[in-house]
């Protein structure tokens, strides 16, 4: 029996990297019209609109009447049909304030989710952060979360010993693994050269950082790691035919936060590693008519649509990830820089070192990925030298640089989002069937004395 798809989670055109994962969820599960019926959003909004369909239902991030209207609302639309309702939460800590407008301290996930089990509904919830050492609240919300909800769902596994540690004390069997999905399906599908040729960048070795900006995204760093490249490893005309390519704009909540003050503390921040690192820079609105060989950095001052963002991946020869939080355990953009089959250096957040490390244990300093997929950095002040270290590597070794990409691209394969969307359907019908199970003429034993049989976890030594 097809189900319904109801998610609730930001949605564009609100600038978030949550909304752009739902909206590709949402674009890959539509593909399966065996499987599913229609799809709904319930789009978390912060004065982002208009939307239009699938969206069908806005929830106003800080109004809590608004969360439980929501509930009503979804659970009124699931009676109607004849046909099940599975519902599917993103979970971000920064999209749940409490009633003081308090961001991340709030519980209508919680609440939401606790709502849903009580009117018998399957619901699942996607975290999109799994921290490591969590405050009380922080911790009390995923065990809520656990508790109340039908399965939670990770897109790393390293997630999984995290939640299942005495931090959370999560039962394995609430928790699955299911793989971000990726944009692009193999590397030919945009010519890098044509692409180039657009832009006025054939002769040009291009270096990309992508996404919306803010300091934690460590764009301080790769700038002066850039500026030490070009320095040290470059001639004059070599540097000519070198360009690094800053794409997205300000983190739309930065830009608002007390009357932008830290928007224009993170612009001193980048006007002073810009000084430092002694480039040639310019801002743009469109990149074509730029004289790339006049500058080393160019900030392409704009947010892309979705055909502009692969066309990037397509072009870029090594996109640069200086990401400054470590516990970081999604990012969409690495996740399609693997599937355009394309070099990331990055920092060593959780998920870099799952996609390009296999988990393994990264000793310090600049590495080579596990199977040569990237390569991995030590995040801040130390990323300078590495990431330069990095790109000498890469610019002048063309034929190990290829190397990366095909390897690259062989993990990136299996996580095309058509099979991400097959994997949440095949875990929605794991879930509804044990909901129907019966238990039988099984008799259930509770343990009453301690075990001397009992297998033990073995944990891998990484």
């Amino acid at each position: 029996m097809p189900y319904n798809i109801r998610m609730v989670s930001t949605y564009p055109p609100r600038r978030c990297g949550i909304g752009t994962f739902c909206r590709s969820l949402a674009s890959a599960l539509s593909h399966f019209t065996g499987e599913v019926g229609y799809i709904r959003i319930a789009a978390i909004d912060s004065h982002n609109g208009p939307y239009e369909i699938p969206v069908d239902l806005i929830i106003d991030q800080h109004n809590p009447k608004s969360w439980s209207n929501a509930v009503n609302h979804i659970y009124a639309r699931a009676k109607e049909s004849v046909t099940p309702t599975a519902i599917i939460l993103q979970h971000e800590y920064g999209l749940d304030p409490d009633e003081d407008g308090n961001a991340g301290c709030g519980t209508n996930f919680v609440d939401m989710v606790k709502a849903f089990r009580e009117r018998g509904l399957i619901t699942l919830v996607y975290l999109h952060t799994v921290l490591d050492e969590p405050n009380e609240h922080q911790r009390d919300v995923l065990q809520g979360l656990a508790e109340y909800s039908d399965g939670l769902i990770v897109t790393t596994e390293s997630a999984i010993s995290i939640l299942e540690s005495p931090s959370y004390g999560i039962a394995h069997s609430k928790l699955t693994h299911i793989d971000h999905g990726i944009r692009m399906h193999h590397p030919s599908q945009f010519d890098r050269l044509a692409i180039k040729k657009e832009w006025g960048l054939e002769n040009h070795f291009l270096a990309t950082t992508l996404g919306l900006q803010s300091p934690d995204k460590g764009i301080q760093h790769s700038i002066r790691a850039y500026g030490r490249f070009v320095k040290d490893s470059c001639t004059k005309e070599q540097r000519k035919r070198i360009v690094y390519l800053i794409v997205g704009q300000c983190h739309p909540e930065l830009v608002r936060a007390d009357g932008c003050g830290p928007y224009h503390e993170y612009q001193a921040m980048l006007d002073e590693a810009l000084n430092d690192a002694k480039v040639k820079w310019c801002k743009v609105k469109e990149l074509n008519g730029v004289d790339f060989s006049e500058y080393d950095i160019v900030f392409y001052d704009t947010f892309l649509n979705e055909s502009g963002l692969l066309k990037l991946y397509g072009a870029t020869n090594v996109m640069l990830l200086p990401y400054l939080n470590m516990q970081q355990i999604s990012s969409g953009i690495l996740a399609d820089v693997l599937g355009s089959g394309r070099v990331a250096v990055a920092t060593k957040f959780r998920y870099a070192v799952e996609l390009i490390h296999s988990n393994k244990a990264c000793p310090a300093g600049a590495i080579i990925g596990r199977y040569a997929r990237g390569i991995l950095v030590d995040p801040g002040e130390p990323s300078v030298e590495q990431i330069a270290q990095g790109l000498d590597y890469l610019v002048f070794n063309e034929h190990k640089r290829l190397r990366i990409e095909k390897q690259a691209h062989q993990r990136g394969y299996q996580m095309r989002w058509d099979n991400s969307a097959w994997a949440l359907l095949q875990y929605i019908d794991f879930v509804r069937e044990q909901k129907e199970i019966v238990t039988g003429r099984g008799v259930k034993f509770t343990r009453e004395k301690p075990s001397v049989l009992e297998i033990k976890k073995r944990r891998a030594t990484l």
